[in-house]
């Protein structure tokens, strides 16, 4: 399977109650030779409405860090949520619906193989990593799992809320482009 043929099953999804409100399945977009993956937690409002993650202001955020260590979602990396329909009011997701929508997930992780996964927030993160993972203690700190290596940092989102975060995010994005040279083959 391919992740344009996973999309397609996955835009007709009602395995939890957030296909109700949904506009759009949020899938993902990016590269499908992509070494990196990026994961948040799942779409908002802007996201739901044109059915791509992180297009919001949050977006337009990471997509400056992305530019800064020479990556770009439409030629050298991947970005997804957790779950693929936005949560009301963008509450975090449910356990059972991060749980329900993590088979997508592992199936796009399945296709991409990515040598490193970057958690974007505490959610991501903590059910990535750890259920205990700490954001504000741990972030820029590599974990290998089975061969992958797994970051978490901050989401975007929070960077807009708490801009004195910000110089950290971007030590951790500096410390993936160095990550990136080290182990992977084609992103640069």
């Amino acid at each position: 399977m391919d992740l344009q043929t996973l999309q397609h099953q996955c835009s007709g999804c009602t395995r939890c109650p957030l296909h109700k409100g949904r506009t759009h399945v949020v899938f993902g977009q990016g590269a499908a030779h992509a070494e990196v993956l990026f994961v948040g937690e799942g779409p908002g409002q802007s996201e739901d409405e044109q059915g791509l993650p992180f297009v919001g202001r949050s977006g337009q955020l990471l997509d400056k860090y992305l530019f800064a260590i020479d990556l770009d979602r439409h030629t050298n990396c991947y970005i997804a949520n957790i779950v693929k329909c936005r949560p009301p009011q963008n509450r975090d997701p449910l356990p059972e619906e991060s749980e329900v929508c993590m088979y997508w997930l592992r199936e796009q992780f399945r296709i991409l193989r990515p040598k490193i996964v970057v958690c974007l927030g505490r959610v991501a993160a903590q059910r990535l990593i750890r259920q205990d993972f700490s954001v504000t203690k741990e972030h820029g700190i590599f974990f290998d799992k089975n061969g992958t290596l797994f970051m978490g940092t901050f989401h975007p989102a929070a960077l807009l809320r708490q801009p004195q975060h910000k110089p950290n995010a971007f030590a951790d994005f500096a410390a993936l482009r160095d990550k990136i040279g080290e182990v992977c083959d084609h992103t640069y």
